[in-house]
């Protein structure tokens, strides 16, 4: 079992054996059988559930300590219920049920010589987890990493550690009765803010860094990475509406794409009205968000819909709020909102709302983001709704992975090739 380390001497130590131990699991975890990974991922589930009083327990002292220092909506994001944790324990089952993407020949061909060569998908390795503020990345990660036979190291943020710590200890356990090196799956055991600079120099053991967080984090994570990143940016979501969108879809889908959880990474954080719509579904879609709790913080044309809307300033335009507000404005048509995102968007996930089957192709071929949807909500922005069972995080850039990171996303390839004594003239 893991405990927390205090002394900065101590965890020093302790993250050279972290990262050891991770590179000695992975030849372990190469050697077993996607069947083996499966049932190590089924019996962490329940692991997770015979544990429930002690995660829970951790959790509540973790939800204690973040009223005072984080927004309401933090806590909501932080908050683990039974029925949250029960979530949690069957996205590890839906991950057990992927399909193993390891050993797969990808592509195989022979050569004149007779050599036969193959192309097949390999782990990436150890890889270097860095997140913040959701309890629910912790068993997320591991399980994915697992299934892609990955070694994982976890360093979560400050406001999770309890609840993280004691999500590792049940996962570990449930290694252990696997049969599986538990050290496949650790947690940084501090949260001085000095082990996320010591863990991104760790090169000769960590393969690969996926930071998940907020602008801070990940701009330090590339400033000091000495390792490969698989990038994540914040989600700076946008929802834009065309002239010919359907009112009442489109009233749904922000309400939804704002409410529903409006501290995940796949909410909308802004709206863009063709001016058409001003007087009616803009006015519709504005008025339900006052009306449910939501600030809106919108251009001239926005704040004249409602005397409750704030009048948005230059920083509204390209900020992720996590939290109950909401920036909006008015554009020309389709080009405008595009070149709006394409200068303010994180290129997470952007939505067009319309009944216009050649608006939509146009958007979708135009806009550069990991994410584009038609006519959906953004919260689907995320690795279980795309039936990955789970999500690292949400790539943001343009290498090796885009998009939800599910164990698919998490293998490499090598090359087999088998000859019959050839040698090179």
């Amino acid at each position: 079992m893991q405990t927390a380390t205090k002394d900065t001497t101590d965890w020093v130590k302790e993250l050279e054996a972290i990262g050891l131990n991770a590179k000695a699991a992975l030849p372990l975890l190469a050697n077993a059988t996607a069947a083996q990974r499966t049932k190590a991922l089924q019996i962490c589930a329940q692991k997770l559930r015979s544990n429930k009083d002690a995660i829970l327990k951790a959790n509540a002292l973790d939800v204690a300590r973040g009223q005072t220092t984080i927004s309401k909506a933090m806590v909501d994001r932080l908050t683990l219920t039974p029925e949250r944790l029960e979530g949690i324990a069957k996205g590890l089952e839906e991950v057990a049920k992927q399909p193993d993407p390891v050993g797969k020949v990808l592509e195989e061909w022979a050569r004149p010589n007779g050599l036969k060569i193959q192309r097949v998908s390999a782990p990436l390795g150890v890889i270097g987890m860095i997140y913040e503020s959701r309890p629910n990345v912790t068993a997320e990660a591991a399980s994915i990493a697992l299934r892609g036979g990955n070694a994982i190291i976890l360093r979560c943020g400050s406001d999770c550690f309890e609840s993280s710590l004691a999500i590792a200890n049940a996962l570990q356990e449930g290694l252990s009765e696997s049969g599986l090196p538990k050290t496949a799956i650790q947690l940084v055991p501090t949260t001085d803010r000095a082990a996320v600079g010591a863990l991104l120099t760790m090169s000769q053991y960590v393969d690969v860094i996926v930071p998940r967080g907020g602008r801070e984090l990940i701009e330090r994570v590339e400033r000091e990475s000495k390792i490969p990143l698989l990038r994540q940016y914040e989600g700076v979501n946008h929802i834009y509406v065309d002239a010919n969108a359907d009112g009442e879809k489109a009233k749904a889908i922000i309400q939804n794409a704002k409410m529903r959880r409006c501290s995940i990474c796949g909410a909308v954080e802004c709206l863009l009205f063709e001016a058409s719509t001003l007087k009616t579904i803009a006015t519709a879609s504005i008025t339900a968000l006052l009306d449910a709790g939501c600030e809106v913080r919108g251009d001239d044309a926005i704040q004249s819909i409602d005397a409750r809307v704030k009048k948005a300033e230059q920083a509204d335009w390209g900020k992720e709020y996590l939290d109950h507000i909401v920036a909006a404005r008015v554009v020309a048509g389709m080009q405008e909102a595009m070149e709006h995102i394409d200068t303010y968007s994180s290129h997470h996930t952007d939505c067009i709302v319309t009944e216009d089957k050649a608006a939509a192709e146009s958007f979708t071929r135009q806009v550069d983001s990991a994410i584009v949807m038609v006519n959906a909500s953004t919260q689907f922005a995320d690795g279980g709704e795309f039936g990955f069972g789970g999500e690292l995080g949400i790539a943001t850039g343009r290498l090796h992975a885009r998009g939800p990171i599910g164990a698919a996303q998490l293998v490499s390839y090598k090359y087999i090739v088998l000859g019959n004594g050839q040698t090179r003239p």
